[in-house]
């Protein structure tokens, strides 16, 4: 596994700044967000000096019911062999859930949602793990996630559960430190426990971030400064394996550039203290040992030693019918399924509509510009009865078809504006007869006639 060094998210708001951090290693960029051909001028800048870009999915949902996407495992590819990259990653979540295996409409989370441990989820993340393995032109390593909530009738630990997939399947991991933080506080478990158990040899890299608690509950933000226990779980990581690679994510809230380079440096000095106290036999050295354990991996999964492609089916099923319970749950406003804590689902069911505003915020700034004060709070009564179905920036559309037609928007100018701003985004009537299409039709024609 190549050594990556030190590196930071690296983000269009802090481009210019990263350029000038001095031992930036290595930068991460979500693929999302990268066009192979336009890549971002100051990615392309650190490339030519011969700083490592490696691109961060967020949306395959390797954890869902559903077989990957195949459009998005290309677009994964194309970012990687456009940046050079020695590898791709991506999280063990699921983000939608409904459609054609539980005959129910398709919803989409906006958020990385926990998966369960459960031998069902196992084997359904394993096989499309093995899915995206063969379409992408680099190794994969895939992260365990921060979550509020857990899943009743869970068969393993984190570190179990992470084990078998690296066993099974020969993924690398991308070990979240600070998401072993927020379990911590939000499902009572032992990081140190999940160290023990991890596979530390399998590593591709590490991510370090801040968050915050309130009433009890640590919200993983990455709008704040790394605190004391997340180093601590960094520290505890090194003391048994050197990683290859550790990066500090930040996604929001960006402080001056000395505050960044000074959280790199606390990151740094707290790999190297940990490094002296790692154990002899175990070391970063390992992880190509692990890359011929994957080869094996592999050949074995071929000769039928493992589940054969095919025979997850009913494990699909069984899986896609409880994400999509809980999901409906979280933005549907449907029945808490059995099982699960309602209090911390309602917690969870606010941080998704919250996220959902702040995003909408972003993708479409003149909504939260023109609606002043009152865009937060009516996007969350929105979206509270409106689940997302496709993407932010139908979502943001289809926020303000929904104020023009409810009729609250009072002001005579406010409603004009948030009209014109979505007429001259809506396109030309469609022809279609889906339903969705004719509502639209007819919206127009309300609209331009007021």
């Amino acid at each position: 596994m190549k050594h990556l060094g030190t590196g930071i998210g690296w983000r269009p708001e802090i481009a210019e700044a990263v350029e000038g951090m001095p031992g930036i290693d290595w930068v991460e960029a979500v693929a999302e967000n990268v066009c192979p051909g336009h890549l971002p001028e100051s990615l392309v800048r650190l490339r030519e000096r011969g700083v490592t870009v490696v691109p961060h999915g967020v949306s395959l949902g390797l954890g869902g019911a559903d077989r990957p996407d195949q459009g998005k495992l290309t677009d994964l590819a194309a970012a990687a062999e456009a940046l050079g990259s020695p590898l791709v990653t991506e999280h063990i979540a699921f983000v939608r859930a409904g459609g054609a295996l539980t005959a129910s409409p398709l919803l989409e989370a906006g958020h990385l949602l926990p998966v369960p441990r459960t031998r069902d989820a196992l084997d359904v993340l394993c096989e499309n793990i093995r899915i995206a393995q063969d379409t992408l032109p680099v190794p994969l390593a895939v992260e365990n996630i921060a979550a509020l909530i857990s899943w009743p009738g869970e068969e393993m630990t984190e570190g179990q559960f992470l084990y078998d997939l690296a066993d099974r399947t020969g993924v690398r991991l991308l070990i979240d430190v600070a998401n072993l933080h927020t379990n911590h506080v939000n499902r009572g478990e032992d990081p140190a426990k999940a160290l023990d158990e991890l596979p530390v040899e399998a590593i591709a890299y590490v991510h370090v971030a801040g968050g915050f608690e309130r009433d009890g509950v640590w919200h993983d933000s990455h709008a704040h400064a790394v605190p004391p226990a997340v180093l601590a779980i960094l520290a505890d990581l090194s003391s048994r394996v050197r990683p290859p690679g550790v990066l500090l994510e930040r996604d929001e809230n960006f402080p001056a550039p000395a505050e960044l380079e000074r959280e790199l440096t606390a990151i740094r000095e707290t790999v190297e203290k940990g490094a002296l106290s790692v154990v002899p036999t175990v070391s970063a050295d390992a992880t190509s040992q692990t890359s011929q354990t994957s080869e094996a991996s592999k050949t074995s999964d071929a000769s039928g030693t493992t589940e054969p492609s095919g025979t997850t089916e009913p494990s699909r099923q069984r899986l896609a019918l409880a994400q999509a319970a809980l999901l409906s749950a979280l933005v549907a406003g449907t029945p808490v399924p059995e099982g699960f804590d309602g209090t911390r689902l309602s917690v969870q069911s606010r941080a998704l509509a919250g996220k959902r505003a702040d995003v909408v915020a972003k993708v479409a700034p003149e909504l939260p510009e023109i609606l002043a004060g009152a865009y937060r709070k009516s996007f969350v009564a929105y979206a509270h009865g409106h689940p997302m179905t496709g993407g932010y920036r139908r979502d943001a559309l289809d926020f303000a078809e929904h104020l023009l037609l409810d009729g609250r928007l009072g002001d005579p100018d406010v409603r004009r504006r948030v009209s014109e701003w979505w007429l001259e985004r809506s396109g030309p009537a469609p022809l279609s007869r889906h339903p969705a299409a004719r509502l639209a039709r007819a919206t127009r024609r309300v609209l331009l006639r007021r």
